[in-house]
């Protein structure tokens, strides 16, 4: 057995890639669309790290998706977690939950997934602004 991909439904695929890829920094794969039933998969992967795919599933016609909290989140691990929160907030996303302790944070995308980022290896030492910076919202 191997692991494939995570699917993941988009409202927006323009902000979800603008999230996903120019944010987030993830690669796009591959992209296929499918006119006869009306949607586009787009398989994006972290640098190196081809194997573990999120696919993003842009149904045309619109519709309200619910319960991105129950779905969990993804995860993925970063080589700098304050490099990577303050490059996130550059780009306008929130942090949900920022780095207080030099270790794991949490990003939500334009359809309420969230994102864990976990620091590589041994945390951070803790540092400002993150260590008083205080929760938004939910993660």
């Amino acid at each position: 057995m191997k692991y494939l991909h995570t699917m993941v439904r988009v409202t927006d695929l323009d902000a979800s890639m603008a999230f996903y890829r120019d944010a987030l920094g993830l690669r796009e794969v591959k992209r296929t669309e499918y006119p006869q039933g009306r949607f586009t998969l787009v398989y994006l992967a972290a640098p190196g790290d081809e194997d573990a795919q999120v696919e993003l599933t842009h149904n045309w016609d619109p519709e309200a998706y619910t319960g991105g909290r129950n779905f969990g989140h993804i995860a993925y691990a970063v080589d700098d977690i304050y490099k990577t929160c303050q490059h996130l907030m550059d780009k306008g996303v929130t942090i949900n939950r920022p780095p207080r302790d030099g270790r794991m944070a949490f990003v939500r995308s334009p359809d309420n997934i969230s994102i864990e980022l976990l620091q590589r290896g041994e945390a951070l030492a803790p540092a400002e602004p993150w260590s008083s910076m205080p929760n938004v919202g939910e993660w």
